[in-house]
């Protein structure tokens, strides 16, 4: 660890501390006393605020709690960085307010020439690919905010289906999609929620009594317990398992039993067509071992797909 990095995890280090010692220093991050001497002359001119206690039980008392002080990174944390930040422009909707491109040229444009070019280099040979959003749902970030403040929020949707007011528990990206998980206040029902489709959405300010995320948590375990109330097992080859490992949904287990591999859940008699569909998109990397109806679905959607040809 060079001298700005130890520098950097000192002050994370203090960040939690009222009050600190020489020696916690020497401990945590195994330097001399000369050494931890000099870092604490060096953190006080970043901004460290303190004031000395002397005596055998003396140190230094923390004065500011919130240690708004500029973190430094090396440069292969930078590059760490841009990369993580290339691989979510994908995204064209995001719960926040700026997008990730709008940081990306910030961050950049605060760099030396020098970090710009290494940057600049790296970009154009290390490259991530996702699938990108089907469409740009407009109230990512009032949702996580109601997630956040435990609100519940009133929505209405673009395929007129009945309005409702709803709790959410998190939101989630999956294949292009925008999802939330919630409860339905009225009807008292677990579902996923595709965001795109909330024509409107707006927090609820009159109901004040609203769940906890451990009782909404709950709440998504008991669904998944009762309504995923068909058992499946799909024996699955090496390229099958690469397959599901890729594309899978809650309600899909991978086991591996005695060296062979498997997909075990359930699902509800409502998600059969989609059942069907997911394991036809196996390929003939998969056996489905049971149920015999998902079975015998699977085959005659096969035959369908040949009498095309």
């Amino acid at each position: 660890m060079n001298k700005a990095e130890r520098l950097n995890q000192e002050l994370i280090f203090l960040n939690f501390k009222n009050f600190f010692q020489i020696n916690d220093l020497m401990t945590e991050f195994h330097i001399s006393k000369r050494t931890a001497l000099r870092d604490i002359s060096e953190l006080e001119q970043m901004g460290l605020s303190f004031y000395v206690e002397s005596g055998r039980a003396g140190g230094y008392h923390l004065l500011n709690k919130e240690l708004l002080i500029p973190i430094t990174f090396n440069l292969e944390e930078v590059n760490a960085i841009f990369f993580a930040l290339k691989a979510l422009k994908i995204l064209s909707a995001t719960p926040f307010e700026k997008s990730y491109s709008h940081i990306y040229d910030k961050l950049m444009a605060s760099l030396p020439q020098q970090q710009q070019e290494n940057i600049a280099k790296q970009q154009q040979v290390i490259s991530y690919y996702n699938a990108t959003t089907i469409s740009s749902p407009k109230f990512l970030n009032l949702i996580l905010e109601a997630i956040l403040d435990e609100k519940v929020i009133d929505v209405s949707f673009t395929n007129n289906r009945p309005d409702e007011q709803i709790q959410v528990y998190d939101l989630f990206y999956r294949n292009g999609v925008w999802l939330c998980s919630a409860y339905n206040i009225n009807q008292k029902q677990w579902g996923t929620y595709r965001c795109d489709r909330f024509k409107t959405c707006v927090i609820n300010q009159d109901i004040t009594e609203t769940y906890t995320r451990q009782q909404l948590q709950q709440f998504g375990i008991e669904y998944e317990k009762n309504y995923h109330n068909i058992p499946f097992s799909i024996k699955l080859n090496q390229a099958g398992t690469e397959t599901f490992l890729k594309n899978h949904y809650p309600n899909m287990h991978f086991k591996q039993i005695d060296g062979q591999n498997y997909i075990r859940g359930g699902y509800n008699q409502t998600e059969f067509d989609y059942m069907v569909h997911y394991a036809i998109s196996l390929g003939t990397n998969a056996i489905i071992e049971y149920p015999k109806e998902l079975r015998d679905a699977y085959l005659s959607e096969l035959h369908k797909i040949i009498d095309r040809y």
